[in-house]
């Protein structure tokens, strides 16, 4: 009989709920899907949902829980996850170590600076541990080399993936704007009602599909919609399953990113992949996303400058249509889910070897 080839035990340790519409959950669920064959056997290991800000127990736990793996499993954490880990966490795992960085914990948004020294400092050490680390874009690689001592060779890009998608049909009246993300500070809700409250008396509905990871962040979102009298013209549609966000995609006119960081933008690579014009900010990764011919980008923060670019493409249906062109054009270009397993599956192989 023929010898059976090797199989690679990989545990795949991920904080909280991963059913979690967010970008970086979904990536996570992707890569469970798609790892699991060709000579890996990987197993989903859940972790405390309170990371990043684990307590004392939560880091215990963590321990206890990947320290009861066997050995020679190779162990997939997400950064989510990993950058909070602790020494003591870290000392009490013999196992080879994959980071997955979507976003490093330091550069969220409205943390505080003690708080992000912190997080600095625990993701450094942390990652000096690892023994590689796979990024989800080349600025998240750039980050990690200039402000975590992380050396390039240490480091692989796995971009996200999207899926083939239909291209957007829009609706027109009202002209539908459609933004994706979680309620964080960090995806600027706050700043695209700013400057939304300039454009209210033309006819336009916005979506805001995302769910909420930061309740206080919700209240000033809402407040800021009261505020603005845009109740009417503004629903907070929360997390949406996949048939409802497909729906929304399709039936959009402008995509709208108003994030003041992103480490890859993944929102964006779903909207040039229906082909939709969009208008976001160069904040992180987001300015390299989205081919400058798809989109009009502003920088991050500014409400007058993300009024005055809705402005230009609400107003001007052939500039809409070029952005849209474009758009589609690089969306089918863009690298498959297949191809960022692809990518982590050689990182895991290498690592064991």
């Amino acid at each position: 009989m023929p010898e059976t080839a090797n199989v690679l035990d990989v545990a795949f340790a991920i904080p909280g709920d991963l059913m979690l519409q967010t970008g970086g959950y979904a990536y996570d669920r992707r890569v469970l899907d798609l790892l699991q064959g060709d000579g890996i056997d990987i197993t989903h290991v859940p972790l405390p949902r309170a990371f990043p800000k684990p307590s004392g127990m939560d880091l215990c736990t963590t321990a206890q829980v990947i320290a009861a793996l066997p050995k020679t499993t190779v162990v997939l954490v997400d950064g989510l996850a990993y950058g909070a880990f602790s020494v003591g966490t870290l000392a009490a795992i013999p196992n080879r170590i994959v980071a997955l960085v979507h976003h490093p914990l330091a550069f969220e948004t409205g943390i505080g600076t003690d708080r992000a020294a912190a997080l600095l400092a625990s993701e450094t050490t942390a990652l000096a541990r690892a023994n590689h680390i796979v990024v989800t874009s080349s600025m998240t690689a750039a980050l990690l080399q200039a402000h975590l001592a992380v050396p390039a060779d240490k480091i692989t890009v796995a971009i996200p993936g999207t899926d083939p998608a239909k291209r957007a049909t829009g609706t027109g009246q009202p002209l539908q704007l459609l933004a994706v993300g979680s309620v964080v500070p960090r995806k600027g809700y706050t700043v695209l009602i700013a400057a939304l409250h300039a454009l209210e008396s033309r006819d336009w509905h916005l979506t805001i599909a995302g769910a909420t990871r930061d309740p206080q962040e919700l209240a000033l979102v809402e407040a800021a919609i009261a505020s603005s009298g845009l109740g009417d013209h503004i629903t907070l549609a929360g997390a949406v399953d996949d048939a409802a966000l497909e729906r929304l995609y399709g039936t959009a006119d402008i995509f709208v990113m108003p994030s003041l960081f992103e480490g890859y933008g993944m929102v964006l690579a779903e909207a040039m992949a229906r082909g939709l014009p969009i208008v976001c900010t160069t904040g992180g990764a987001a300015a390299e996303t989205a081919p400058d011919g798809a989109a009009v980008k502003v920088p991050p923060s500014d409400a007058a400058a993300f009024a005055a670019a809705l402005t230009r493409v609400m107003g001007d249906t052939a500039l809409r249509q070029q952005l849209s062109d474009a758009s589609w054009a690089a969306g089918q270009t863009l690298p498959q889910w297949t191809d960022t397993a692809r990518i982590i599956a050689g990182v895991l192989k290498d690592v064991a070897r």
